[in-house]
């Protein structure tokens, strides 16, 4: 299966400490491959190392068979790299159909064009029909998916999406879920950090596990977390 994204031997520090150790890793397209770990293992990090906004001390990262590891984020969306944050900060002063627009003006110049885009976002994540309320208005649900709208009008042919699923109550988990399974099967791949294992066994095909930086196991999601290793580093020895 052709590969989308590619990173090899991807290290990372601040000051004294490794916060990434010469971790690697592959996503096919239209596959999902899953990051997880416990707090502080490194998976933001790498995240970021991998879509630009860290620089690597050591390493590479190939997007569709180019090397973009001294790229800015930026050029890597305008490439079809598109990304979701940790933190939601949307435009509050404007519409959810605008803070979309933001994002759709890249691929977009004319705003009728950009406005259709942004259009089809919304109806992918189902805020179509808060296109209009002010982005403020939003809970915690409508903000992730407001998110993960922004991104999609980036035309990523890979996203990666950084814990999207953290803090849904159940029946939003569900619609996420939901959402993230018709992109993969629009044929798109997907690198997800996710702290909630139910959305990686259900939407990854390969999981990779970091402990202090380092990648401690790999496989199929169901395989890794019950890896003696894995538990072991999310729970501890005693």
């Amino acid at each position: 299966m052709p590969v989308a994204l590619r990173a090899e031997n991807i290290t990372v520090r601040f000051g004294g400490v490794v916060a990434v150790d010469k971790v690697s890793l592959e996503l096919p397209k239209g596959r999902v491959l899953g990051l997880i770990g416990p707090n502080g293992a490194g998976k933001t990090t790498l995240f970021n190392a991998v879509t630009g906004f860290t620089r690597p001390v050591q390493g590479r990262v190939i997007f569709d068979g180019k090397d973009v590891t001294t790229m800015p984020p930026y050029v890597r969306t305008r490439m079809g790299m598109g990304r979701t944050f940790q933190t939601e900060r949307p435009f509050e002063e404007l519409t959810v159909l605008e803070n979309v627009l933001v994002a759709a003006f890249l691929h977009n110049p004319k705003r009728s064009a950009a406005e259709a885009a942004a259009m089809q976002a919304l109806v992918q994540v189902g805020l179509d029909d808060r296109a209009q309320q002010p982005a403020a208005d939003l809970n915690l649900a409508r903000l992730r998916r407001l998110e993960l709208a922004k991104a999609l009008a980036t035309r990523p042919r890979v996203l990666f999406l950084d814990e999207i699923m953290a803090g849904l109550n159940p029946p939003a988990l569900a619609e996420m879920i939901g959402f993230v399974r018709g992109l993969t099967a629009e044929g798109m791949a997907i690198l997800m950090v996710e702290h909630i294992m139910e959305a990686i066994i259900q939407l990854s095909d390969h999981t990779l596990v970091l402990a202090n930086g380092a990648l401690i196991a790999e496989g199929a999601p169901r395989d890794v977390i019950a890896d003696e290793r894995v538990v072991e580093a999310y729970l501890g020895t005693d």
